[in-house]
């Protein structure tokens, strides 16, 4: 560790950006496939279980990977320095909708789908054309209307 150039305390170099998020996500891979093989061994390669545990393994796989692909692109956060101050996180975190309808229409949609394998198919179909319509507006929300940027 150095001494600033003002004498006052030494900083540490910070770490890369995201590798708790990394890491964290990766360690799903090394539990999740072992599990897998062990199960299949144990419960003489029953598919579903077997299966499951593998597609697990396989999706903590494409976070990690997404979240190690992203650490190299971005520059290091204030979470990623130990000696960070919590005055260095301050400020926009992001733009969010203060209300809006859409999520509540989404649900209403799925739901309707997921009530068509039930009761026939073609409410499916609806039920997918109203989640689509709400995807859209959720989307386009920033675009038109009252909070157009």
């Amino acid at each position: 560790m150095s001494k600033d150039h003002a004498g006052g305390h030494a900083q540490q170099e910070q770490t890369k950006p995201m590798r708790v998020e990394a890491w964290l996500l990766s360690a799903g891979v090394l539990f999740f496939v072992p599990l897998g093989i062990v199960y299949g061994y144990v419960a003489e390669w029953e598919p579903v279980g077997t299966v499951g545990f593998f597609l697990l393994g396989g999706m903590f796989a494409l976070a990690g990977g997404y979240m190690w692909l992203t650490a190299r692109r971005v520059s290091p956060r204030p979470e990623d320095n130990p000696t960070a101050d919590i005055e260095e996180r301050a400020g926009d975190v992001g733009t969010f909708a203060p209300h809006s309808w859409w999520p509540f229409v989404m649900g209403v949609g799925v739901a309707i789908a997921f009530l068509g394998v039930a009761i026939g198919w073609w409410l499916t179909g609806i039920g997918a054309i109203i989640a689509l319509v709400a995807v859209a507006g959720q989307l386009t929300e920033f675009s038109r209307g009252l909070h157009a940027h």
